[in-house]
């Protein structure tokens, strides 16, 4: 890593004050089975999804959904208003499973599944598919139908896919709450859905102990004015689950006894198959609401692309069906497309830090998707935990949910990857359904913290301040130019809002929130949130640049960085840090300074350095700078907590003031 000089002379643009010079290209023996082998093919399907999108996609889903009556248009497009394969009907559960039976895949393994106890599972597509009719058969016993919302609160077990899928198969719209928000949580999201019917389990495992979700569910049930029935899966066996007679359903009595034949019901392309509430940056909670088709395509489009899918890999994301990425990256993509799908119960520390070295040496996993989070744990852990196990199955590894730092990303390509293996750093979020930009593993040279280039279907854009496209290497806001199958549809029940955050800031265009840049190769890089910019003496700087410099200091585990307001500099540069076992003293503190002034230059040294136990995060693993914005100007905190995944955190940071 490297400084560069600050230029400031674009109107509102982002001083890029950190360069990456390392390159990985993929190995030789990768490339000449990948699924996207040449760069020619890449440029090729680029070309044709941006300059004739509509005959792209009508081959694309043609060719990689089933359609139980053609579409007439492709896309109708009117800013904000997106549809897509007009007239068409399918069914993404059908796609996920009756698919592959029907076409004489039927015993092939749909997903591995390990408890945290060590208890195991295994379903083939032909046995999901029968659970999944169960189930859906269950739920229209249960008086649910088409457009009826179900809330699911559940541990990451089967059924939990399989309750997502059984509402697909009717077309009703499922709403997934991570299994760890309050029942405050659980009520507003119930209520702002105007769901019907609630699922839930009597507990579930996690490190060594049952949590209650029944009980978490009861007391959210006693606000929540629409749900009608709770179905409760017994997960860990308590013969003492409150059951409120008249509501609550066994699942083992109401799903296990259906016949599981139900066919999947023909829904129209733009049917909703499900809402996702995401936290704002400023608070109240917002339904993301994606359709049928289109979603279905791009899920299984981007996962065939990105992580080079074969027939015999053994795929793991260890993410949570709660989040977007178990929705895409779980299910509906990886299913879709055929593949083998690890899942896991359990947290990766537990009963050791090697659990997860573990599980991929047991199953030989070939495809690895994690968060730049749990990398950042693994190497705060220690080496010796990897070191035990045998890890020469994997192929492939990823990154998800923010940007990764590059000496984290080094650590994974060399200690978990043996140096062998191509990283997919993946940018996207909940509302764009699916990778927007990652490398393709066998044609790109990575370079550590990039997501590289756009996929086919994604034209971005960088505008400054006032809308206008900023040149290369000069940050900006990141926009998405050409609408694509995946994106939302709308905030459920707030059109407005809608509007407003993602349509009104530069007209015609998608804003994404994060800002980024583009370096002189094309390479695209994520450079935080557009409200992690800190403005320190007129220039603009990149919170996730100075983060990346902290990080890269031998002792420091993780960093976020913050501005706060200062009188001489309009904003000054706080920084919160967490370490390994060095003693934290005034000499350390210069010894960071000095380090981050060495390695990116004196204008992004920081101010301030806390250092704590623990950095707030939210239950998906991303750092919650909006709170430490009011830490480190001394505020109260402000907007929703909900996610937030560790009270004690901000706690213990407050009482530092």
């Amino acid at each position: 890593m490297s400084a560069t000089p600050a230029d400031a002379s674009q109107g509102g643009s982002i001083d890029h004050v950190l360069t990456e010079d390392r390159l990985f290209p993929p190995s030789a023996e990768f490339a000449k089975n990948a699924v996207i082998s040449t760069v020619e093919q890449y440029e090729s399907l680029y070309a044709a999804a941006r300059d004739t999108p509509d005959a792209f996609w009508r081959d694309q889903a043609n060719e990689h959904l089933h359609w139980f009556e053609p579409f007439g248009d492709v896309c109708q497009w009117e800013a904000p208003d997106a549809k897509w394969f007009i007239g068409g009907k399918t069914n993404a559960s059908y796609n996920c499973v009756d698919a592959h039976v029907e076409a004489g895949r039927g015993d092939k393994v749909a997903i591995i599944w390990e408890g945290e106890p060590g208890d195991q599972r295994t379903l083939t597509y032909r046995e999901l598919q029968t659970e999944i009719a169960k189930c859906a058969e269950a739920y229209e016993q249960l008086g649910i139908g088409e457009g009826d919302v179900v809330s699911i609160y559940m541990p990451m077990t089967p059924e939990l896919a399989i309750a997502m899928l059984a509402c697909a198969r009717i077309g009703a719209i499922h709403s997934v709450i991570f299994a760890g928000f309050s029942a405050e949580s659980i009520a507003d999201r119930n209520n702002d859905a105007s769901a019907k019917l609630m699922i839930t389990s009597d507990g579930l495992y996690r490190r060594g102990k049952v949590l209650p979700l029944k009980q978490t569910v009861d007391e959210a049930l006693e606000k929540s004015t629409t749900v009608e029935k709770c179905l409760v899966l017994r997960r860990t066996g308590g013969d003492d689950t409150p059951m409120q007679s008249g509501r609550d359903v066994w699942w083992h009595d109401v799903v296990d006894s259906q016949p599981g034949k139900l066919p999947a019901k023909p829904l129209e392309s733009e049917t909703p198959l499900f809402i996702l509430y995401t936290s704002g940056s400023t608070g109240k909670p917002k339904g993301i609401l994606h359709t049928t088709a289109g979603y279905n395509l791009w899920a299984r489009r981007t996962f065939e692309w990105v992580f080079d899918h074969r027939d015999d890999d053994i795929y793991w994301c260890t993410a949570d069906c709660g989040w977007i990425t178990g929705h895409s990256y779980i299910v509906y993509g990886p299913l879709t497309a055929g593949a083998t799908c690890l899942m896991y119960e359990g947290a990766p520390n537990h009963p050791a830090e090697d659990r997860f070295w573990e599980l991929v040496e047991k199953y030989k996993v070939t495809i690895l998707y994690t968060a730049p989070t749990a990398v950042r744990a693994f190497i705060k852990w220690g080496d010796e935990h990897v070191d035990k196990h045998d890890l020469s199955s994997l192929r492939l590894l990823g990154s998800v949910g923010e940007g990764i730092n590059p000496e984290a990303w080094m650590w994974y390509h060399e200690k978990i990857g043996g140096g062998r293996c191509p990283i997919v750093d993946t940018w996207w979020q909940t509302e764009t359904g699916g990778i927007m930009m990652s490398p393709l593993p066998g044609i790109t040279p990575t370079k550590p913290g990039s997501c590289t280039k756009p996929l086919p279907g994604v034209i971005p854009k960088i505008v400054d301040e006032i809308g206008n496209e900023v040149d290369s290497e000069n940050g900006g806001k990141l926009c998405i130019s050409q609408p694509w199958p995946g994106m939302l549809r709308g905030i459920w029940g707030d059109p407005k809002r809608f509007v407003e955050q993602y349509f009104m800031d530069v007209p015609g265009q998608y804003l994404t929130g994060d800002n980024a840049r583009r370096d002189n190769d094309g390479y695209y890089w994520i450079m935080g949130r557009i409200d992690d910019v800190i403005n320190v003496s007129g220039h603009r700087l990149s919170t996730i640049e100075v983060e990346s410099a902290l990080v890269s200091h031998p002792n420091v585990c993780e960093a976020a960085v913050v501005g706060r307001p200062d009188d001489l500099k309009g904003q000054a540069i706080a920084a919160f840090v967490t370490t390994t076992d060095r003693e934290i003293n005034d000499e350390f503190l210069k010894e960071l300074k000095l380090h981050v002034r060495k390695q990116i230059g004196a204008l992004a040294q920081p101010d301030d350095i806390r250092f704590t136990s623990a950095l707030p995060k939210t239950r998906s693993g991303k750092i919650m700078r909006r709170l430490l914005r009011d830490v480190a100007a001394g505020r109260e905190l402000a907007g929703d907590t909900s996610t937030l995944e560790d009270l004690a955190s901000i706690a213990q940071l407050q009482e530092k003031d």
